[in-house]
């Protein structure tokens, strides 16, 4: 794999180094083609390159390809649960937003919730909402335009709030309401 950066050196800035990684038994090594000796490719020294830049940004390079891949499998189960909800006869509703301020707001989606604290949803849009803002009176009177969120396959990952887990079993028990589940969201004022 390589990458093209601008590293900074002890001997100033180099536009345009090209980075090579290959694997060992002891990890990743990092090397860079020598201008002196041609095509061949020599060891970088850490303090010369950045090592820990470099590495920072090979690990986001590679955490932002798992998510975009993982935001593509809940895509396709969140268009598979939009199919179900309209087969089954559950009709989107219009979404709310939770202010931190205290009370909701309207938004301009409509949907459906798959958390019983209606803190997130699915847009008949086939947007993945997550609906909880700072805010107050204004967000109150004006209402709040809604943008999607990168779905991912973990439902409310890091949340505090015990309502955690899988998008497939949050939309699985969401579908169960039309056939009579125990799923009831709680009524919005």
């Amino acid at each position: 794999m390589g990458l093209v950066l601008g590293l900074r050196c002890a001997k100033g800035f180099v536009l345009g180094a090209r980075v090579l990684w290959s694997q060992s038994n002891e990890g990743f090594a990092m090397y860079q083609p020598d201008a002196s000796t041609g095509s061949k490719e020599r060891p970088c020294e850490p303090h010369e390159t950045g090592w820990r830049r470099v590495d920072a940004l090979r690990k986001a390079e590679m955490a932002q390809t798992a998510a975009k891949r993982e935001a593509m499998v809940a895509q396709q189960l969140i268009d598979q649960f939009i199919a179900q909800a309209r087969e089954r006869g559950i009709r989107p509703e219009p979404l709310r937003m939770k202010l931190s301020g205290g009370g909701t707001a309207r938004t301009d989606k409509k949907g459906w919730y798959i958390k019983v604290d209606q803190t997130v949803a699915i847009g008949e849009d086939g947007g993945y909402y997550i609906l909880s803002m700072p805010g107050g009176l204004r967000e109150r009177v004006s209402g709040v335009r809604l943008r999607p969120s990168q779905p991912c396959l973990e439902v409310s990952r890091g949340g505090r709030d015990g309502e955690t887990g899988g998008l497939s079993d949050f939309l699985t028990k969401r579908l169960r309401q039309a056939l009579g589940g125990c799923w009831s969201p709680p009524t919005t004022p």
